[in-house]
Formats: C-alpha cells, sequence, structure tokens
C-alpha cells in the first residue's frame, strides 16, 4: 500500500476525524493565548498546570469519574492560585509554576502508584493517543475553544495593552487583575481540551512553539495569532497523520514536528534570508 493510500485508509476511520477536530480546536485556541503569554514571560504556566493536570487525571482514572472534565476544574482552580502566588506571595511566575508543578506531579505519581501503577489509559493520558479520543472530547474541544477565541477577540485591546505595559493599562483603569484571572482561566481550559491528542507532558509545547514561529516573521501582533494559529493547524494535521503512519503517539510526534518547523524557520531568518 502506497503512503497515499495509507492516509486516505486513516481517514475511513472515525477516531482519526475525531482527533482532527479536537488538534484543530486547540491549535487555534492555544495560538490565540500563546502570544500573550510568551510576551509577558509566563509561557511556562502551561508546563506546570500540565503537570497539575496529570495530578487531576490521577484522581479522576483512581475514583473512576470523568477525568478530563474532573482534571478542566482542578487546573483552573490552580492556575488561578499560581496568579495569585505571583501577586501576593512575593514569588515570580517561575517559581510559583515550579513549586506547583513539582507538588502536582509528585501527588500524581503517588496516585497512580496506589492505583496500581501506569496503566494504558494513564499513559495515553501523559503522552496522547488518538485511539482514545471521544465523541465527547470533540463536543468539550470545539465549545471551550469557541469560548477562548471570544473570550480573547472581546478582551484583545485590553489584553494587549497590559500585555506591553503593564503599568500604564493600570492607570488607564484597565483592570489589570481581572484580566490576568481571565487569561489563567483560559489557559487552564486550553490545557486540558488538548490532554486527548497531546497528552499532558507535552500539550504545553502547543502553547510556546506556534508563537515563536511565528515571531520569526515579525509581521505585529494580530500577525503574529494569525500565522501562529495557521501554521499550528497545518502542523497538528501532518503531526497526527505521522503518529498514524508511524504508530507513534501523537503528542510526541506533533512536538517534534513543531521543533523541526520551528529549527527550519530559525536557520532561514539567520543565514537564508536576504537582510
Amino acid at each position: 500500500m502506497s503512503l497515499l493510500q495509507e492516509l486516505l485508509a486513516a481517514f475511513s476511520y472515525g477516531f482519526m476525524w475525531r482527533a482532527l477536530f479536537v488538534g484543530i480546536a486547540v491549535a487555534i485556541s492555544s495560538s490565540f493565548i500563546g502570544p500573550f503569554l510568551v510576551l509577558k514571560r509566563f509561557s511556562m504556566i502551561g508546563h506546570g498546570l500540565s503537570h497539575v493536570a496529570f495530578a487531576g487525571i490521577a484522581v479522576g482514572l483512581l475514583f473512576n469519574t470523568a477525568p478530563l472534565i474532573f482534571s478542566m476544574i482542578i487546573v483552573v482552580a490552580v492556575s488561578v492560585f499560581i496568579l495569585k502566588l505571583n501577586e501576593t506571595a512575593k514569588l515570580h511566575g517561575d517559581a510559583a509554576i515550579g513549586l506547583t508543578a513539582a507538588v502536582a506531579m509528585a501527588f500524581g505519581t503517588i496516585l497512580a502508584s496506589v492505583a496500581g501503577g501506569f496503566n494504558v489509559d494513564l499513559f495515553s493520558f501523559l503522552f496522547g493517543s488518538i485511539l482514545t479520543i471521544q465523541r465527547l472530547d470533540v463536543y468539550l474541544s470545539i465549545t471551550f475553544s469557541i469560548i477562548v477565541i471570544a473570550v480573547v477577540t472581546s478582551l484583545y485591546h485590553d489584553l494587549f495593552t497590559m500585555t506591553f505595559e503593564e503599568d500604564f493599562a493600570k492607570v488607564s483603569g484597565i483592570n489589570t487583575k481581572r484580566l490576568n484571572t481571565v487569561l489563567a482561566i483560559l489557559v487552564g481550559v486550553t490545557v486540558v481540551i488538548g490532554i486527548r491528542a497531546m497528552g499532558t507532558l507535552l500539550i504545553s509545547s502547543l502553547i510556546i512553539f506556534p508563537t515563536i514561529i511565528a515571531m520569526q516573521f515579525s509581521r505585529g501582533f494580530k500577525a503574529t495569532i494569525v500565522i501562529a494559529a495557521v501554521s499550528s493547524v497545518f502542523i497538528i494535521i501532518f503531526g497526527l497523520m505521522g503518529s498514524y503512519i508511524l504508530d507513534w503517539p501523537s503528542g510526541s510526534t506533533i512536538v517534534l514536528l513543531n521543533g523541526f518547523v520551528f529549527l527550519g524557520v530559525y536557520m532561514y531568518n539567520r543565514i537564508l534570508r536576504p537582510q
């Protein structure tokens, strides 16, 4: 069977379409919040929350409840908590994220051990698996992605001002604490809805990579969001195809492809692009 025939055969399966819908939804929503986080030097919050999501999923699996819904509640709450630590406990963002991530990962590992180890379900949550994506995951991903996009679009000017000059935003009457809380909630939601396709250990890369790829083109802030979204969608599509053909975890395949694309764009800008 040729490569083209194999790819066409892949899309005859429902799980491939479900993975594609979830991946595209997460790619677009993460691209809408990624530039704000990267420029605020708060991009690693996705990494910290992915560890929190792992702990939430471990709790859900232990008690045989809906792990993603349970995890979303925990991740959103912890996301706001990290923000409050950064504001009130005199902890810089990276320190607050590091502390929370370490405790959450340790807690999740202990729960997994109590439950009998890392079974197949937990492995798929760690690294992503297109086979495990259910119809409910598709509905949740699309719904929450629309919410993320709508919120960012409606608050764009305030978020833009706060991202580049938070002190000026405060003086201008913008409620920066509320905006930061909203941004933290959106990050938490995006992390959780991408877990099925990317896995808890890799989902944060989908927030960072498309943004830094888009920033290599230096076309303005709105253009950065658009380029990030378009490039992320294409990488998701080819990454899912590659994971199916090579029988690799979907999250790992997508992250590797992101890395190769970033390296290619970076080398082009530094070596081949006319100055």
